[in-house]
């Protein structure tokens, strides 16, 4: 049985009601203090891009297996891949890893983003490229596998070309890192600062403030690939505030002469040129101030055998005061322990809202590590002092809410979303916030169906931010200015909906009516609860848009062109794969009227007809 537990009150949904088939029945209620759940957690579960071992190009789970917190800003985790669509920066079957970043995006595709403050512990001479798996060589290790572990707020690993023993942990805007070192006469820890998942970052700038600390930017632009290898326009800074254990005494930093004009986006990271390039870097031994177009700092020290060195830092995407704000707050000593500790209790108590028993260990690993899935975004995007960076650009302060970014809509309303407005309702409540706060504050008055750091990506399809607001509001959890939230959503529907031609046409044709025609009737019921009868009457009808795609004589739904003509029959039918759909077929779309199942049944001929389709 599925229990939800400290008071949490029920919510029927269609999403928990297909949770709850097939559990079986529960002795006694357990405390919190009797078990941990994060124990139930294996992060690598998903942590795979490999195309060939999934079997297709869209069955993978491209999660990262490093430490986080429930929605935090943070994610320090091993990073295997630079470029490719390798949105997560890892994959568990690559065999070398190139360090540790603070930002990790978890299960996109599109090439990803984020992976900056790359760490990575190193000893010998130094190398400022980081080579590529399959022998091009740099500062990326070898590892040990049967070293790996991954736990809720925890990662281990030993770099075997190194043997350093690398350990990470997290608190909502800082991380930490422990490495064990060899006897080493030259020991480093050394960081990227230029490296990005999906390109480079175009500009950075590192400071020394005392014989610890050192503090700086990363600023990522499309120019510099990123998000849909620059087309999802995400524009961001990465502001960091970090500190050595050991004092800087011999360090330095690492300048790559980018050619004037060079394109940086993704292809040329992966680009045998940029190996050769970054090898060649410039060392400049210890400046107080450097800033460039590609840049990496180093501090190098002595240590002695199984000698513990660590580093920690605080990030911001506002300001440098910022970072050292997050830090100083979150991370105040060298404990490393104690902030792992504390990042499972924030796990336990996270997981602890549902509460799975009469079933076996191995699925209650399953289920928890899927749940600990649903609670990476939307993250973060607040500082500790209330400020987050606005979609224009400038900082703004709240005490109402906290800003949070991450947002993709098509992937996750009709799971993720309708779950976390049962278990974690003023997540969503802030979420909603974040989402109106960045139409007003870009100026473009309608929401975005896929966020990234303010980004209007365009990525995907259909409206799904007016579903959460729909949801939401229908079990009374929205705490918005529903005027204007109304006239955001009343935009965007107008904007992307079927109201030109009474369905949308080719490419992607059935999906987009479907998921337009759900969205239009989300937007009638929302009319309606406002008193706008008229829009609401005018969203209902464009909510039967669905039917303007069905063919009855091939009883299917078919994508139409704008002339109006279905697009030609394909030779397997029902289960060609993009005929009118988004990364699926018409078996899998075709379903998608949740809003008028009864209307869907009689048009596909009726319940007997309809029962028989299932099962077959």
């Amino acid at each position: 049985m599925i229990r939800l537990v400290r008071n949490l009150r029920w919510i029927t949904t269609t999403a928990l009601s297909l949770a709850l088939v097939g559990t079986a029945c529960s002795g006694p209620t357990r405390t919190i203090e009797e078990v941990h759940f994060s124990d139930y957690v294996n992060p690598f579960i998903g942590a795979s891009t490999n195309t060939e071992a999934a079997g297709a190009y869209h069955g993978l789970g491209k999660t990262f297996p490093g430490a986080t917190i429930p929605f935090g800003m943070v994610q320090v985790s091993p990073n295997t891949i630079t470029g490719g669509d390798n949105g997560s920066g890892y994959s568990y079957e690559h065999e070398t890893i190139e360090g540790f970043a603070f930002t990790q995006m978890s299960g996109i595709g599109w090439y990803g983003d984020l992976g900056n403050l790359l760490v990575m512990p190193t000893v010998g001479d130094l190398r400022t490229n980081s080579g590529k798996e399959g022998g091009v060589a740099g500062y990326r290790s070898r590892y040990d596998k049967s070293s790996e572990e991954a736990k809720a707020g925890y990662y281990k690993v030993l770099l075997s070309d190194y043997q350093i023993q690398a350990e990470a942990t997290a608190a909502p805007h800082s991380g930490m890192l422990r490495f064990v070192f060899p006897e080493n006469k030259q020991s480093r820890i050394q960081l990227d600062l230029a490296r990005r998942v999906g390109g480079t970052s175009t500009y950075q700038a590192v400071q020394v403030i005392d014989d610890h600390t050192i503090a700086g930017r990363m600023e990522c632009t499309p120019e510099g690939g990123g998000w849909g290898n620059g087309e999802g326009s995400s524009r961001y800074t990465v502001y960091f505030y970090a500190q050595f254990s050991k004092p800087l005494k011999d360090y330095g930093v690492w300048s790559v002469d980018i050619p004037a004009g060079q394109d940086r986006h993704r292809e040329f990271v992966e680009s045998p040129a940029f190996q050769i390039l970054t090898a060649n870097a410039k060392i400049s031994e210890r400046p107080k101030a450097y800033e460039g177009e590609h840049l990496g700092f180093f501090t190098e020290f002595e240590t002695e055998a199984n000698e513990e060195v660590l580093f920690k830092a605080g990030i911001s995407f506002v300001s440098l005061e910022g970072a050292e704000k997050n830090l100083k707050a979150e991370i105040k000593d060298w404990d490393f322990d104690a902030v792992r500790s504390r990042a499972r209790s924030l796990w336990d108590t996270a997981l602890a809202k549902m509460d799975v028993s009469g079933r076996t260990d191995e699925q209650k690993v399953i289920f928890y590590t899927s749940l600990y899935h649903t609670m990476i975004d939307p993250r973060i995007y607040t500082d500790v002092d209330g400020q987050y960076m606005g979609a224009d650009g400038k900082a703004h302060k709240s005490d109402t809410f906290t800003k949070r970014t991450i947002f993709s809509g098509w992937d996750v309303f009709r799971s993720q979303m309708p779950l976390q407005t049962i278990i974690n309702p003023v997540l969503v409540n802030d979420l909603l916030k974040s989402l109106t706060t960045m139409a007003e504050e870009s100026g473009r008055e309608y929401y975005e169906r896929w966020e990234l750091l303010n980004a209007y990506s365009g990525c995907m399809l259909g409206n799904p931010a007016i579903s959460v607001l729909a949801d939401a509001y229908a079990k009374g959890i929205c705490s918005l200015d529903m005027e204007k939230a109304y006239r955001y959503a009343d935009k965007t529907s107008r904007m992307f909906g079927n109201a030109e031609l009474g369905y949308t046409p080719n490419p992607q044709s059935i999906s987009k009516t479907l998921e337009y025609a759900y969205t239009e009737w989300c937007m009638s019921q929302l009319a309606k609860s406002l008193g706008k009868q008229e829009d609401a009457v005018y969203y209902a009808k464009l909510a039967q848009s669905y039917r303007n795609l069905y063919d009855a004589e091939k009883h299917s739904f078919r994508p139409r062109e704008a002339n109006g003509r279905f697009e030609a029959w394909p030779e397997e039918g029902k289960l060609k794969e993009w005929y009118g759909c988004m990364e699926c077929n018409e078996l899998q779309q075709g379903w998608f009227v949740p809003h008028d199942i009864p209307g869907m049944v009689e048009l596909m001929g009726g319940t007997e007809r309809v029962i028989a389709d299932l099962d077959t």
